[in-house]
């Protein structure tokens, strides 16, 4: 796993987040795709990122509150929320995935390189919370604030509010025109550690829209945005 810099990706990695791991299996597991473990199964969970993921989630939650708690002094509850409700979110997690270039650095299972999950926004976002606890782990509060600052600190000052929730826009329309709720028919596909959903909305006499993404949830969001923007509701996405 050697590039022609003589560094190993893991290095290359440690370079680019500014941190070096005393115990480098942290790392390797960070970056260990489900489709990765060599017994998938029930356990498969251990020996790749999604435990890391869970405990990452919560320590980039903590940090960006304390962050903002400073950078916005002046700032009330619901400023403070919807600041954080950006910053934390699976898609700008995904985005800094980006920057770290994690997805050169992911260990994925044979035939999942065809399949372009390097390139996933799900599995990005994922990794990019696992590499958080594992330097959290390895060294500390400190460290994974470090690490944090380095890369949310640019996104502080810019627009971060979330988008609009498609499902709960489309739901609220609906009740507005007295129609019934939207219905979800939900299709899934692929195999336990690389899923995919296929969704089509029902509403009313309308033609079904369709959606498609990673998880259910996804994909759904993806079908009322769909909705939302061929019926002329939302101009753009999210608009």
């Amino acid at each position: 796993m050697t590039v022609s810099d003589g560094l190993s990706r893991r290095e290359r990695l440690e370079q680019r987040i500014g941190y070096s791991f005393r115990d480098t299996s942290l790392l390797v597991r960070a970056l260990t795709h489900p489709s990765a473990v060599h017994e998938p199964g029930p356990a498969s969970h251990i020996d790749s990122y999604q435990r890391l993921e869970f405990l990452g989630d919560r320590v980039l939650g903590l940090v960006v509150a304390d962050m903002l708690m400073t950078a916005f002094a002046a700032a009330d509850e619901g400023e403070l929320h919807r600041r954080h409700a950006g910053l934390v979110r699976k898609e700008t997690c995904a985005q800094v995935g980006i920057e770290m270039a994690l997805g050169e650095a992911l260990r994925l299972g044979e035939g999942e390189d065809n399949a372009g999950v390097r390139d996933s926004s799900a599995v990005l976002s994922d990794a990019c919370e696992a590499v958080i606890a594992a330097v959290y782990l390895d060294g500390g509060l400190d460290s994974a604030r470090d690490l944090i600052e380095r890369y949310w600190q640019p996104r502080m000052a810019r627009p971060t509010l979330p988008p609009r929730d498609a499902k709960s826009t489309l739901q609220e329309w609906a009740h507005e025109q007295r129609l019934q709720p939207p219905i979800y028919d939900v299709d899934r596909s692929g195999p336990d550690h690389a899923p995919r959903f296929s969704v089509a909305v029902r509403l009313g006499a309308y033609e079904p829209a369709p959606g498609e993404g990673p998880s259910k949830r996804d994909a759904e969001q993806d079908a009322a945005r769909a909705f939302l923007v061929r019926e002329g509701v939302w101009r753009t996405e999210g608009k």
